[in-house]
């Protein structure tokens, strides 16, 4: 929580520690990590790190800024879009690593703070992960742990983050409506920029739309066809791999290797406190809170998942509640499907509170102060943390209405 000590290194010893104290054998903790997660993830860093270097998101981004004929209302509008799109495909943190410095060249362009542009882009980027399987890490660990799949979270998921996306637009359009004004001499600079010379390697491109086309095409049908999602990213990662022709030290340089090992901890430590009872003792004293009620559990899971995940990192906060809510089903025997959805909406959803409550939050900030511009804790907070509420709510009308 103080973020004064690196998170993996702290995942890492915790996990380990309980080996050393013999609170579990080395072969009962390794067992109780889910390759399945890592395998996905794997899979779409290699995925997108091919992607990203042929220049495609640079070429959009330019191509959309023109259609919208530089005018900064209408192009964040068509960022948001992008960004909640590619969040749902690839994930939030690579989608803003790549949409933010184009962002930040259009902003310069247009002679705007970038501030009101960046924080819709974070806030959506949170959103459309919220959609998919594959869009943010705490989905990815619930659809491993549940067998639930890629169109499971999309037909489940995909429909409230619509009306959330609109809500939290309409919002953007209100309240910052006097900063998205600029001058027409600046609207021509966009109208000039050449979107084709972004492009650094066609045949690479043509090579990553076509697997990253069929990789969409296996999430889709992998329940039917029988196949882990894990094991579809990882088959096209490794097709990519070979037809690119890139260097492959180069991309699994690139792969980020302490997340990695910061789930793997994870895993290790929840497992640990499951296997000990704490799971158990937790989902008891829950249990007497909501009195087995589904109606009550749902919105409990929602609102103590969203109001946690602002303030906490998302993935240890699911790694512990995904064997909290399994006990809880096993103990009352009520259906806790819903619950699953409670928590992927509570988690993802809840990181847009505060500055600190997800990855691609924190990176924009430190993205904006080497641009010269400041994002403090309480000024991000001041919006993030309102509109979260804001989504919550319309989470808890959606979940109430369709499933409880």
């Amino acid at each position: 929580m103080s973020e004064k000590l690196n998170r993996t290194a702290v995942a890492m010893v915790g996990a380990f520690l309980m080996l050393i104290l013999n609170v579990e054998g080395q072969e009962q903790a390794f067992s109780h990590i889910d390759f399945n997660t890592i395998g996905l993830l794997v899979g779409m860093m290699i995925i997108v790190n091919i992607m990203k270097k042929s220049g495609i998101f640079e070429y959009v981004a330019i191509k959309a800024a023109k259609m919208a004929k530089g005018e900064p209302w209408k192009i964040l509008v068509a960022f948001s879009i992008i960004t909640a799109i590619s969040s749902a495909l690839l994930d939030n943190v690579t989608t803003i690593l790549l949409i933010v410095p184009v962002t930040l060249v259009i902003t310069d362009s247009l002679e705007l703070n970038p501030v009101p542009f960046l924080v819709p882009e974070i806030l959506i980027a949170n959103i459309g992960g919220t959609a998919t399987l594959i869009g943010d890490p705490p989905n990815i660990m619930i659809g491993s742990a549940t067998g639930l799949g890629f169109m499971d979270f999309l037909v489940n998921l995909a429909p409230v983050v619509v009306v959330i996306f609109i809500v939290t637009m309409l919002v953007f359009k209100f309240l910052f409506k006097k900063q998205y004004n600029c001058e027409d001499h600046n609207k021509f600079k966009i109208l000039q920029m050449d979107e084709n010379r972004a492009i650094k390697d066609m045949v690479l491109l043509k090579k990553s739309l076509f697997v990253l086309g069929f990789t969409i095409l296996g999430f889709i049908l992998h329940q039917s066809l029988g196949y882990e999602s894990a094991t579809i990213a990882l088959f096209f990662a490794s097709v990519l791999l070979l037809i690119s022709k890139v260097d492959v030290e180069d991309i699994f340089l690139e792969i980020e290797w302490p997340t990695l090992f910061f789930f793997m901890s994870l895993f290790i430590l929840v497992g640990a406190l499951e296997d000990v009872g704490v799971m158990e003792y937790l989902a008891e004293k829950l249990l007497s809170v909501t009195k087995g009620d589904p109606f009550m559990s749902t919105l409990l899971v929602l609102w103590v998942s969203a109001i946690a995940s602002s303030f906490l990192d998302n993935i240890p906060f699911v790694a512990t509640m995904i064997p909290l809510i399994k006990s809880m089903g096993a103990m009352s025997g009520m259906d806790i499907g819903p619950l699953w959805w409670a928590l992927a909406l509570g988690a993802c959803l809840g990181g847009n509170g505060t500055l600190v409550g997800a990855s691609a939050n924190v990176i924009v900030s430190g993205m904006l102060s080497r641009h010269g511009h400041k994002l403090s804790f309480m000024d991000y907070m001041k919006v993030g943390f309102p509109l979260m509420i804001l989504s919550i709510i319309i989470s808890s009308i959606y979940l109430t209405i369709f499933y409880v």
